[in-house]
């Protein structure tokens, strides 16, 4: 084998090197996007649920304010009946 013929075999190997090394880093930083995006998608579901825990939360809370008012006003009105 010639000396010329070696160094284009020297360069094309490099080059499939070089080619081998970029291929598996633009896999890595694509196998990442894709685990950074389902762990986006993850957290705005629990997001979403937990929004709408809170709402419920808040609507539960509200009736059970109400609740509590008309409770007092009835213990009010037995106290007035039993002071008679």
């Amino acid at each position: 084998m010639t000396h010329e013929n070696e160094s284009k075999i020297d360069a094309v190997t490099a080059l499939t090197d070089k080619y081998r090394s970029d291929l598996k880093e633009y896999q890595d930083r694509e196998s990442l996007h894709i685990k950074v995006e389902n762990q986006l998608k993850g957290m705005k579901q629990i997001i979403i649920e937990m929004s709408s825990t809170i709402k419920n939360l808040q609507i539960d809370n509200g009736t059970l304010l109400k609740e509590n008012d008309r409770l007092n006003e009835e213990i009010q009105l037995l106290e007035l009946q039993i002071k008679k």
